[in-house]
């Protein structure tokens, strides 16, 4: 016969309140789970990728801590972000919003994009010609060139470009990135909002969340769709890192 233990609804919520601590710990201080809704990192990442982020790479902020509470001022723990880094901040002109794109531009530098072709420090970056990308999203397959870009630390992530170097952000003015800030850019170079555009502008480095590390799930569809996963999820990604 099982015996009644007193204090057994007190144990059970005891232990609810430390799971869910333990939860908010991982998230604030280790990871945290993100989504990709638009294309602007495409081909490194697809609408449907969802990605771990790791807090404690640039050191924590504010942003770190659920729902930004204004409990930390500046960052603690601070490592500077490298150049070639994907990373998740919060958007400057609301810092609400979850953006994700890739580390091109550190304090200091100066950073303009001439007939497509990114300049650093008034140097081009090199840009090699790769197959083109097939973009298979929604079923549709579409055709797109792909560039192997190198950035001056070595760095070496592949672009797209849909708009074969003519698109209306392939030829900017100087961007001057100012102390504390970065600049960042969407792999997919003619469909991002980026540190190219006002709405973004330059990184602060309070805004810093942390570095995508992995894909942990992908899916061309809606997640919920269970009895349709054989076909729409991406099984070639999972687990994939993130370059």
């Amino acid at each position: 016969m099982l015996e009644k233990r007193p204090g057994g609804f007190w144990e059970i919520a005891k232990t609810l309140v430390y799971a869910v601590l333990i939860a908010l710990g991982i998230r604030t201080m280790a990871y945290e789970p993100f989504n990709i809704p638009s294309g602007s990192m495409k081909p490194t990442l697809l609408v449907g990728d969802f990605l771990f982020v790791s807090k404690y790479s640039y050191g924590y902020s504010r942003y770190s801590l659920p729902l930004g509470l204004p409990l930390l001022s500046g960052r603690v723990f601070f490592t500077e972000p490298e150049r070639g880094d994907v990373a998740v901040f919060k958007l400057p002109s609301d810092n609400k919003t979850d953006y994700i794109k890739r580390i091109i531009g550190l304090p200091g530098d100066e950073i303009q994009v001439r007939g497509g072709i990114l300049h650093i420090n008034r140097k081009p970056v090199n840009r090699e010609r790769m197959a083109d990308f097939l973009d298979r999203e929604g079923g549709n397959i579409r055709r797109f060139p792909r560039y192997l870009e190198t950035l001056p630390n070595g760095r070496r992530h592949p672009i797209i470009e849909m708009a074969n170097d003519n698109g209306p952000a392939d030829n900017t003015l100087v961007f001057k990135v100012p102390e504390g800030h970065y600049f960042g850019m969407g792999d997919n170079r003619d469909n991002s909002q980026d540190s190219r555009f006002p709405h973004v502008g330059f990184i602060p480095r309070g805004n810093l969340v942390g570095r995508a590390e992995v894909l942990f799930f992908s899916i061309d569809g809606p997640a919920w769709k269970l009895w349709r996963w054989p076909e729409t999820v991406r099984f070639e990604r999972l687990f994939d890192a993130i370059d």
